[in-house]
């Protein structure tokens, strides 16, 4: 029997993932289903992306209006990009 830890996180058995095709990183769909928690592969890429648009639409309600950064940045910043640049010229250069 597979426990829940503190996090609320579980570990499918072995057997369960491999029959489903579940590997690391594969996305599920979990959800209740008659009181039973469901766990779906996610095989449908456009799914993923409805999803991750929906939670990008969320994040950004919650956030709030923003502001645009200023077309100049810090002095430290702007060091590090002409140098990144610099290195990346001098390469090309080579």
């Amino acid at each position: 029997m597979t426990k829940v830890d503190s996090k609320g996180r579980i570990v499918l058995p072995k057997k369960i993932r491999d029959r489903l095709g579940i590997t690391p990183g594969t996305e599920v769909d979990i959800h209740e289903e008659n009181g039973k928690a469901v766990v779906e592969p996610e095989d449908n890429p456009e799914d993923v992306l409805r999803r991750m648009n929906e939670m990008i639409a969320e994040f950004s309600k919650e956030r709030g209006d923003t502001k645009p950064l200023s077309d100049t940045a810090d002095p430290i910043s702007e060091d590090f990009r002409r140098n990144i640049r610099k290195g990346a010229k001098d390469t090309i250069d080579e």
